[in-house]
């Protein structure tokens, strides 16, 4: 490795942490040298917990969002509104669009957007499970709320071309959010404005 002599063990643990999103050379250095600190016992509890997440979450049966059970809890509550749907792209979207307080529908997580150029398909992304939904006539409205990036654009008017013939309201998030932005870095307010001043696609 550049930079000299390295201990095997402690270079190969860098080289993990490097392969996570957003982790560069010098942070992974620190995370495995903090690692190197902790007791035995908090490393074991580290170990079971990445385990225990890689195992026991999956996919809900009904949303796609991501659940240890059969069903998530936005699923199993009954106290939710299941004549609206909202559209996100990741899992980290569902807890933005949670923190309004205002929206008391339900979701439906598509894991990515239609991307040609990442090679990214509709057949790729859980556009089948979403329309399975659709058909006992309970729903009334479905909410678009894809990040406004071309790829979120594309795949809203792409799904929209699906629903509409089934006779369902399909609107899309106001553009309180910037073009290019991700849902789930905004704020409470702006999400809350975007989602009451949606619009029909």
């Amino acid at each position: 490795m550049a930079g000299g002599y390295q201990v095997a063990p402690l270079a190969r643990l860098v080289e993990q942490f490097e392969r996570l999103p957003g982790i560069g050379h010098k942070s992974a250095q620190r995370l495995a040298y903090h690692v190197l600190g902790m007791s035995r016992e908090q490393v074991q509890a580290f170990v079971d917990a990445l385990l225990e997440a890689h195992d026991k979450i999956h996919y809900c049966k009904v949303c796609c969002n991501l659940t240890d059970q059969e069903l998530c809890p936005i699923c199993r509550d009954e106290r939710r509104d299941n004549s609206v749907i909202c559209v996100v792209e990741d899992p980290r979207d569902v807890a933005a669009m949670e923190r309004t307080n205002e929206y008391n529908g339900t979701y439906h997580v598509l894991h990515g957007a239609i991307s040609p150029l990442s090679d990214v398909g509709p057949d790729q992304l859980c556009i089948k499970e979403l329309l399975a939904r659709l058909h006992d006539g309970k729903v009334k409205e479905v909410i678009m709320a894809t990040n406004p990036t071309v790829e979120g654009e594309a795949t809203a008017m792409y799904i929209s071309r699906l629903i509409k013939p089934l006779g369902i309201k399909v609107t899309r998030l106001a553009y309180g959010i910037p073009v290019g932005g991700d849902l789930e870095y905004a704020d409470e307010v702006t999400l809350l404005r975007a989602l009451e001043g949606r619009s029909e696609l």
